[in-house]
C-alpha cells in the first residue's frame, strides 16, 4: 500500500511538472530532453534502491542517487504546489469567470494565457531549488566554516577563564569522495589555537573500514595542551547494515572503537576525566549515544558517579535529543553540553540574527548552534561530513570554537 500511495504521488508530481514544461514551450526537442532525463534520473534512482545491499550500507553509488533524485524531484514539487493551487483556485473562480465573460472564447483565451503565465512563473522558481541542490553536491559540501561562539558562567573556576575548546562532530568518512577538500577542512581545524578538542561521534557511516584512507591525514591533528576526546555516535555501533553473524558485528564495532583512539582521541564510554589547571579542576564528562529515536547507550548517572552539582561539568552527547530529554534538567547541573547528530539536516535557511530554519527543527527542538536553558547550555554542531544527501545547500559544515568565561562578579570588579 506504501508503494501504490507513493507511485501515486510520484505519477501526480510528474504530471503536473510535464504540464508546466508543455505549457511554457512548444519546443518538442526540450519536452523530450525533459522527458528522458526525468525517465534516466528516476530509472536510476528506484535501480540504487532495488539493488540495495544491506550488508555494505550507503556507498558513492546511493548518495549520487539520492542527491540526482532531489535534483529533479524537488523543483518538481515546486511546479506541483503551484499549479495543482492555482488548479484549486480556477475551480474556485469558474462559476465567477462565466459571468464575467459572456463570450466562451474569450474566458478560455484568458484561462490558457493565465496559466501559461504561472507555468513560465513556476518553472522560474523551481529553477532555483534545483540550482541550489546542485551547488550542494558541487561545493556547498565542502563549504567549512568556523562558528566561534564566547559562553559567560557565574561558577567557572578562574584559572578556566578564556579556556577554549573547538569541536568537530558527524565526520561519515564513508561519504568522503574529495580528498583535497578534506585536506583543506582538517587544515581549518589546525587552524584554531584551542585549549582542547573534541569530536562528537560519527567517524564512519557504518564500518571501521571506511575511515581507513583517511587515519593519516586526521593524524596530522595538533593535539591541543589538554588533549583531545571523543564519543561515539549512532553510526558508530553498525546497526544500520546486516551482517553475516554477531561477531562480525562486534569487531566492527571494536574496531571503530580503536579508530579514534588512532587519530589521537580518548574515547569516553560513560565515563569522565578531570582537567586541571592552577590547582583548579573542571569535569569532562562523555556518554555513549543516547537518542529519543536511536540507540540509547549513554548511561548518564555511570558517567557522572563521584561528581558533585558544585563541580563545573562539560558533557559530550552526540544526540540533542539526550539534553531535551534528560540533561538540562538533570540534578548534577551539566554546565555546558557538546552534541552533534543532525546535520542541520543539511537543508536550511541561515542569516544570522534574521532567520534560522531547516525542517529538521521540526524533529529536534535542539539542531544548530547554541541553546539555552536556566543558565546551561548545548552546543549542536552542524557536522564535518554529510550523510544520505551529498551535499548541503544553506547549512554549511561547521567546526565550533567555543570561549568559555567567567562572568565578572561585584566582588571581582570591586578589587
Amino acid at each position: 500500500m506504501r508503494w501504490l500511495l507513493l507511485i501515486g504521488v510520484m505519477l501526480l508530481i510528474e504530471l503536473y511538472a510535464f504540464q508546466a514544461f508543455k505549457t511554457a514551450t512548444k519546443n518538442k526537442w526540450v519536452l523530450i530532453a525533459y522527458v528522458l532525463a526525468s525517465f534516466a534520473v528516476l530509472g536510476y534512482f528506484f535501480y540504487t534502491i532495488f539493488t540495495f545491499d544491506r550488508s555494505l550500507g550507503q556507498t558513492t553509488k546511493t548518495l549520487y542517487a539520492f542527491g540526482l533524485f532531489l535534483t529533479f524531484l524537488i523543483p518538481k514539487l515546486v511546479l506541483t504546489i503551484a499549479l495543482f493551487g492555482e488548479d484549486i483556485f480556477r475551480l474556485g473562480e469558474s462559476v465567477f469567470k462565466k459571468f464575467i465573460f459572456e463570450d466562451a472564447t474569450e474566458r478560455t483565451r484568458f484561462l490558457v494565457a493565465r496559466r501559461q503565465f504561472l507555468s513560465r512563473l513556476a518553472l522560474g522558481v523551481a529553477a532555483l531549488p534545483f540550482l541550489a541542490i546542485i551547488y550542494g553536491m558541487v561545493k556547498g559540501k565542502y563549504d567549512f566554516r568556523i562558528i566561534q561562539h564566547t559562553l559567560y558562567f557565574d561558577d567557572l573556576p578562574d584559572a578556566f577563564d578564556g579556556f577554549v575548546i573547538k569541536q568537530i562532530s558527524d565526520l561519515h568518512s564513508g561519504s568522503f569522495d574529495n580528498p583535497d577538500k578534506i585536506a583543506y577542512g582538517v587544515q581549518m581545524i589546525d587552524s584554531i589555537d584551542a585549549d582542547m578538542m573534541v569530536f562528537t561521534g560519527d567517524i564512519v557511516n557504518t564500518k571501521a573500514e571506511e575511515m581507513h584512507p583517511w587515519i593519516s591525514l586526521f593524524n596530522t591533528l595538533k593535539k591541543p595542551e589538554f588533549g583531545k576526546y571523543a564519543v561515539l555516535g549512532n553510526h558508530d555501533y553498525g546497526e544500520y547494515v546486516s551482517w553475516p553473524s554477531e561477531q562480525h558485528k562486534e569487531n566492527n564495532f571494536k574496531a571503530i572503537k580503536a579508530l579514534y583512539g588512532q587519530i589521537g582521541h580518548a574515547l569516553l564510554l560513560n565515563e569522565h576525566v578531570w582537567l586541571k589547571k592552577d590547582n583548579q579542576k573542571i569535569a569532562l564528562v562523555g556518554v555513549e549515544n543516547w537518542g529519543n529515536n536511536f540507540k540509547k547507550a549513554g548511561d548518564l548517572n555511570r558517567a557522572s558517579e563521584g561528581l558533585s552539582v558544585e563541580d563545573f561539568k562539560i558533557l559530550l552527547s552526540h544526540d540533542p535529543s539526550h539534553w531535551e530529554y534528560e540533561v538540562k534538567d538533570h540534578p548534577k547541573n551539566f554546565h555546558l553540553t557538546l552534541s552533534g547528530h543532525t546535520h542541520g539536516m543539511q537543508f536550511g535557511i541561515e542569516i544570522p540574527g534574521i532567520i534560522k530554519w531547516s525542517p529538521v527543527q521540526y524533529v529536534y527542538k535542539q539542531w544548530a548552534g547554541i541553546y539555552e536553558h536556566h543558565q546551561k547550555y548545548i552546543n549542536v554542531n552542524r557536522g564535518f561530513g554529510f550523510h544520505a544527501y551529498s551535499g548541503r545547500v544553506g547549512i554549511w559544515p561547521e567546526i565550533t570554537m567555543i570561549t568559555l568565561k567567567r562572568k565578572k562578579k561585584e566582588s571581582d570588579l570591586a578589587v
